[in-house]
């Protein structure tokens, strides 16, 4: 008996060891281009990387393994599949997400607190691969702090600008991301980029607006890329940016003309926060 309790001591520890290693091997650091390459990112968002550029987007945004990352409203989590796993060994992935449980009834079961609760759920599911990644709540106008003042080095946005906008949301947004981040913390923004005057309802916005209240709220622009650019965009369909893929909102009406458009003319702009 003792010689098989000694047997299945032994055999656990090496399950226990392999777990151990296994768990290591998932967040040891990895580079930005074994991320981007990795299987983990699911097929659908790969085939994207020809409009999204992710590695050379977030070399742009100079995106450290050990850095702590809030991405404002990561919606379906294409940014999320490449952040995430990247921060994991070193870093902290923090997902400004939408409330999953608001006070009105209605909305608990409305697109936010749905989409909210399957990205938790996909965080969850994949534990192994995100590490300690994690959620806040960022919901304006109802939740606007980001966490403790200068906690954060980066927070980045995606395509969202236009969204709180429309809603007269944005100069409280920027200054909630003014404040999360450190002195010298860099605001990442991607943005469907519009023709002087634009409408936030079209989905586009005027870069020369995005750069001026940056500023008002105390960011100063670092730099710009083109790396999201495409002059192929008019910018004048009938149902806005959402005409373009990958959303092609008139469905079959013209699908072979936007196709070869393909998605939006993007700005993306680096910010610092000014050191006191």
């Amino acid at each position: 008996m003792k010689k098989r309790a000694l047997i299945a001591g032994i055999l656990l520890g090496a399950t226990s060891s392999a777990s151990v290693f296994a768990h290591e091997q998932a967040h040891e650091v990895k580079t930005l281009d074994q991320v981007v390459k990795s299987d983990f990112r699911q097929d659908k968002n790969v085939s994207r990387d020809k409009y999204r550029h992710p590695l050379e987007t977030l070399t742009f945004f100079d995106i450290k393994p050990s850095d702590t990352v809030i991405e404002l409203w990561p919606g379906g989590g294409w940014y999320a599949e490449v952040l995430a796993p990247y921060l994991a060994g070193e870093g902290q992935y923090v997902a400004g997400n939408f409330d999953t449980n608001p006070a009105d009834e209605k909305k608990r079961k409305g697109y936010r607190a749905t989409s909210g609760k399957k990205f938790e759920a996909w965080l969850k599911k994949h534990k192994t691969q995100v590490g300690q990644a994690t959620t806040v709540t960022f919901d304006p106008p109802t939740h606007y702090v980001l966490g403790r003042d200068g906690s954060v080095d980066t927070v980045l946005t995606f395509r969202n600008l236009h969204n709180w906008a429309m809603k007269g949301y944005l100069e409280p947004v920027f200054e909630s991301t003014y404040k999360v981040l450190k002195p010298g913390g860099t605001f990442g923004i991607v943005e469907h980029r519009g023709k002087a005057g634009m409408d936030a309802k079209t989905g586009y916005m005027d870069e020369a607006q995005v750069i001026a209240l940056a500023e008002k709220v105390g960011f100063t622009l670092v730099a710009k890329s083109d790396v999201n650019a495409n002059a192929k965009d008019t910018k004048d369909y009938p149902k806005g940016v959402w005409t373009l893929p990958p959303r092609l909102a008139l469905e079959d009406v013209d699908k072979a003309k936007y196709l070869a458009i393909g998605e939006s003319d993007r700005m993306t702009l680096k910010f610092i926060k000014n050191v006191q």
